[in-house]
């Protein structure tokens, strides 16, 4: 079969004038960043519409280091509901030059089931991640500005929060010092980087709901305390606005098309196993006003991105999704029934059973937030049909809708059946309202204990010394309010990446908590997750090329 990147390179494109025309957005309204690419002012986000409107996500079970090809089936999703008469549209996030450069190759789903122009999405697009990464770096200029001017004073600062962040996955960033040379270039400080989709700037563009509200929650970002243990925000640094200014075309969704010229929306990059993982309120609001039916995704496996998007996006934006699709793969289910990695590929119906507990334990935490789920198969070259027959049979006795699609392969066509599929039970099971995970006024405790123990079947939770202080911290500030965000690995329930299936009588330890008081949540460490991600040993970087003006290896 032909590459990403061949198949990408052989649709025509229309210009982004005219797939917005055929939304319903006025031309002179979409302000083009090229021919194919617009941004979409948020005046045109229509409240009442959004209601009227469904909203379905697309998760997984517990993935594979190969993934399990959500964004695919999610665009597929909606190239499928299009063919068979209704207007859907998705909403995605950006790739992360990170993972692209690191092990993926490219994130804008694959096949014949993909956003274009695929090369731009992958690669710098609209600018968004840079913009975000330079409003972040311009803060600790800022703030190392202001401690180095007010050294030796008594409005120095006594402990800082806040470090740098860049989209590139390099661990030897994770920890540094800066400020070396003698004290014209600065003050000696322990610091280090964060990925830009770890950052807090991040979340907050993808959670403000408009520029004033954007600019709300930069001014409370938490940098650090003072003597008097006072917290020390971007207010105090009195440069909300300026960091604003960077930010404001970055706040704007990103308007963009599939491999069948339908409208898709490409906005925000968080990560779910170390934040939140949900693209932004407004391109999936964006989406809601244009479109009857909405697809967008979340990061990584239901266990952390589902949660997220249910606790906090869903919490903080007033939405209520419709239903929740769970992708499954053969080779994932393999892997997490005991097969070795190695032999994933190879049919294995006992191994394939024996993983159904993994999609078994996702389909129950999703009920437990009231959502009505179906299971989507997501087809490979090496699946059999004993093996697609075997797991519709188990959804069957489980009273779980089934469908096996094939968007990889065959892009619309190859979805008609699930959106078919999506449409019927939505029309005679919608979800009910979203039942969250805990409560808002639940303490930070009782909070991580809920996630840990119903929704990855912890036996109990500990905390580090360091974790207790800052849960403390963060009761004195009185934000206990705010939801939780747990960053742990995405390979397992647990915080072993290599217990596979569904992880018994385990424990997690919160390492860390970060205070995120501009996005308006806490982030839990656990295990050894890095918020700074390194390469691997065959980074996908050394297949990436440009021959006779032709990008290679995005894919």
């Amino acid at each position: 079969m032909k590459s990403d990147i061949e198949i990408a390179r052989e649709v025509s494109l229309r210009k982004i004038k005219e797939i917005a025309t055929q939304l319903g957005i006025p031309r002179e309204e979409v302000q083009n960043y090229g021919r194919y690419i617009a941004k979409v002012p948020l005046h045109l986000i229509d409240e009442e519409k959004i209601k009227q409107h469904n909203l379905i996500l697309v998760t997984a079970i517990t993935p594979t280091k190969a993934g399990i090809g959500k964004t695919t089936v999610s665009i597929g999703l909606a190239l499928g509901l299009n063919k068979i008469g209704k207007k859907a549209i998705v909403a995605l996030r950006e790739p992360s030059l990170g993972p692209c450069f690191g092990m993926k190759g490219g994130a804008a789903g694959g096949g014949y089931s993909q956003v274009l122009p695929m090369e731009n999405i992958n690669l710098h697009f609209t600018g968004d991640f840079h913009a975000i990464t330079s409003a972040h770096n311009m803060i600790t200029a800022l703030l190392d500005n202001y401690i180095y001017q007010t050294r030796n004073t008594s409005e120095g600062l006594k402990e800082i929060k806040w470090k740098r962040v860049l989209d590139v996955n390099d661990r030897s960033l994770r920890n540094i010092v800066s400020g070396l040379g003698g004290s014209a270039n600065g003050i000696p400080t322990e610091t280090g980087f964060d990925i830009t989709p770890a950052s807090e700037i991040m979340a907050i563009l993808c959670l403000a709901t408009d520029i004033e509200d954007l600019k709300r929650r930069i001014g409370n970002i938490l940098l650090g305390f003072t003597y008097e243990n006072k917290p020390f925000t971007v207010n105090d640094l009195g440069v909300a606005g300026a960091i604003t200014v960077l930010l404001k075309d970055a706040l704007l969704p990103n308007l963009v098309q599939t491999t069948e010229n339908t409208a898709a929306f490409v906005h925000g990059g968080p990560f779910a196993n170390i934040a939140h993982g949900c693209n932004s309120i407004l391109a999936t609001k964006m989406a809601l006003t244009y479109g009857d039916y909405t697809i967008t995704e979340a990061g990584f496996g239901a266990d952390l991105g589902a949660e997220k998007f249910f606790d906090i996006k869903c919490r903080k934006a007033g939405l209520n999704p419709k239903l929740t699709v769970i992708v499954a793969t053969a080779q994932s289910l393999k892997l997490h029934g005991g097969v070795p990695e190695t032999q994933i590929k190879d049919p294995n119906l006992e191994g394939l059973k024996n993983g159904f507990a993994n999609l078994d334990k996702h389909i129950e935490n999703m009920k437990r937030f009231g959502q009505e789920v179906i299971v989507t198969f997501n087809k490979y070259a090496t699946d059999t049909d004993e093996e697609i027959k075997l797991v519709a049979e188990h959804c069957d006795k489980i009273g779980v809708g089934f469908c096996m699609n094939n968007v990889f392969a065959e892009g619309g066509e190859g979805g008609k059946e699930l959106a078919q599929l999506v449409v019927d039970t939505i029309e005679k099971r919608p979800s009910v309202p979203l039942q969250y995970m805990y409560e808002d006024n639940d303490s930070i405790y009782t909070k991580i204990q809920k996630v840990s123990e119903q929704i990855y079947g912890a036996a109990s939770v500990t905390y580090t010394t360091l974790a207790d202080k800052k849960i403390k911290q963060i009761e004195s500030l009185g934000i206990s309010h705010y939801p939780i965000c747990i960053a742990k690995t995405q390979y397992s329930f647990s915080s072993d990446p290599k217990a596979y299936g569904v992880a018994k009588n385990f424990e997690l330890k919160v390492r860390d908590i970060v205070i995120n008081n501009g996005a308006e949540m806490i982030v839990v460490i656990m295990g050894e997750i890095m918020r700074m991600p390194g390469l691997p040993k065959d980074p996908q970087a050394k297949r990436i090329d440009i021959i006779n003006g032709l990008i290679e290896g995005l894919s």
